[in-house]
């Protein structure tokens, strides 16, 4: 027999996982956030991680192209964009425990076997990878922090990369309690327009796919263009081997927000609660301030346009917390804030007052590298000579500090050393502590941070007090050598790090709103939080747009 750790205890929690088929992108993420809303609104205490399928450690070192914007927790993960919708949804933190990916199963599973931990052992996929996720799968439930742990399973069913989490789950259940664990499959139910009718077949062939792993649904959530027939639902529920009250209908939603009402709508928190047992929550949820929230997103009394310049606007899942966090801001504003995405490459001297008309705020969005940096400091100047509210978000900060050198202080040459490294006038520079550092993953300053905020600042005001703590993810920082020149020149160095002397926020005070952050303030607006930076930011839009 192979050497095999016991699994640990599981905890008071319940487990609920999370699989997909037919195809990607059907919102496994969404459908796992609005079912933790709903029990929450119920008063139980949920959570929910994320298990991606693929090699990499974390998303850190992806292209947002190949997996959209890298999401980053309060204690430094990099993680995958679902989190943010989770913690959006529950205005509660996540944390490195609520994402894994099976480069850092086998990262970890290794490094134990390197150790001596497996006594010489044959290291295999079953038992050793499969006992790691089960573990991980576990975690967050052990300390009785929690009553309900969602475990999102990345992919779909069918996929290789996918079959040792799905093994996992299947061992899972088979050591827990009935009650303690269930399994939520999400597929698609394709309409085909020719002969006007829903196709349930590849909905069959999933769960079909789903079973031979060793793994039936309890309840399955069918995406859906169009209702579903109640002879369709009798039709899954009997082919599929689920009771035709676990067919979940998941129509197309005018916003991600409103699908916590669908999903209640359709009874699958009912479902859910009946299926684990769950005691002591409310009768109903209380979503009362949920439906405030979107009452407001629906019927605005403003309306705005705001450009988003960054280099990576052609897949919107790059900027996917900037692009949430203007919908909080425009609710919270009773404002449709419309936003205008801007490839900063195509952005020069001359084509910068056609490509900005009409906006009532400019956003220089986060990113890495040369490309289009030029076309951003066209963008910042027009909008500072302008008198356009503008925001600036970590790159978007430093942009608007060499812009200003650049125009300001007189010092033509000025730059990032991330651009230039040769540059004579380095406003900004690469982090004393990152300068030997070679290896890319997880090395970069991340994770909350103190700020300080001058008292009356714009900041401080927005956010009603003088001392924050904001998300990082950068290398380079403000070059405080340059800082008394700046000051004296008008530019304002009103946030900075308690502990290192980092400048954090910039403003200037003359200008309508000029305020930037070295830090990510997207990372932290939810539904019942909007960030105040950008409630702010779409305030002074408003005002603009007004004249």
């Amino acid at each position: 027999m192979p050497d095999r750790s016991p699994t640990p205890a599981p905890g008071p929690a319940k487990y609920i996982f999370v699989t997909g088929g037919v195809t990607s992108s059907l919102g496994k993420g969404i459908i796992s956030a609005s079912l933790a809303k709903l029990l929450q609104a119920r008063g139980f205490r949920v959570t929910i991680q994320k298990f991606d399928p693929y090699i990499n450690i974390d998303p850190g070192t992806l292209n947002p192209y190949e997996h959209g914007e890298c999401y980053v927790t309060d204690d430094g993960a990099e993680t995958d964009l679902d989190l943010g919708h989770y913690e959006r949804f529950l205005n509660a933190p996540t944390s490195q425990a609520n994402n894994v990916t099976t480069g850092r199963i086998y990262d970890t599973v290794i490094r134990r076997e390197r150790e001596g931990a497996f006594l010489g052992k044959t290291v295999q996929v079953v038992p050793h990878i499969t006992d790691e996720i089960k573990r991980r799968m576990l975690l967050l439930g052990q300390n009785g922090q929690f009553d309900v742990v969602i475990t999102e399973i990345g992919g779909c069913i069918g996929d290789i990369e996918s079959l040792p989490f799905v093994e996992a789950v299947r061992q899972l259940r088979w050591e827990l309690a009935d009650s303690d664990s269930l399994v939520i499959h999400l597929t698609l139910l394709p309409y085909l327009k020719a002969a006007g009718e829903l196709k349930t077949k590849p909905t069959q062939h999933s769960v079909r796919d789903l079973r031979e792993a060793g793994l039936q649904p309890d309840i399955l959530v069918c995406r859906s263009e169009h209702p579903i027939p109640a002879e369709m639902r009798r039709k899954i529920a009997l082919f599929c081997n689920v009771k035709i009250n676990s067919v979940i209908e998941s129509l197309d939603a005018d916003s991600i927000y409103s699908v916590p009402l669908l999903m209640r709508k359709e009874g699958l928190d009912e479902r859910v609660i009946k299926r684990l047992k769950l005691t002591g929550g409310a009768t109903v949820p209380d979503l009362e301030a949920w439906k405030d929230f979107l009452g407001k997103l629906k019927n605005p009394t403003e309306e705005v346009t705001i450009a988003l310049v960054g280099k990576y606007v052609e897949l919107p899942d790059a900027y996917k917390s900037i692009n949430e966090s203007f919908v909080h801001a425009g609710a919270q504003n009773e404002c449709k804030v419309t936003v205008r995405s801007i490839q900063s490459e195509h952005i020069t001297p001359e084509n910068v007052a056609s490509l900005l008309h009409g906006c009532d705020g400019v956003l220089v969005a986060p990113g890495f590298g040369e490309r289009g940096f030029e076309g951003k400091i066209a963008a910042v100047r027009y909008v500072r000579e302008n008198n356009i509210p503008f925001f600036g978000i970590c790159l978007g900060m430093q942009v608007a500090v060499v812009e200003y050198a650049r125009h300001v202080l007189g010092l033509q040459d000025a730059n990032s050393t991330e651009m230039d490294a040769l540059t004579p006038n380095p406003v900004i520079a690469m982090m004393e502590e990152q300068k030997n550092i070679t290896q890319k993953g997880g090395t970069m300053r991340l994770g909350a941070y103190a700020c300080d905020l001058r008292r009356g600042s714009r900041a401080a005001k927005a956010y009603g007090r003088n001392h924050i703590s904001e998300r990082h993810r950068h290398r380079y920082e403000f070059n405080n050598q340059f800082l008394a020149q700046f000051e004296e020149a008008g530019m304002q160095m009103t946030g900075t790090n308690p502990e290192t002397g980092l400048v954090e926020v910039i403003e200037l005070p003359n200008h309508p709103w000029f305020v930037a952050g070295q830090f990510h303030p997207e990372l932290k607006s939810t539904v019942e939080q909007p960030h105040p930076l950008f409630t702010r930011f779409v305030r002074a839009a408003i005002q603009h747009r007004k004249g």
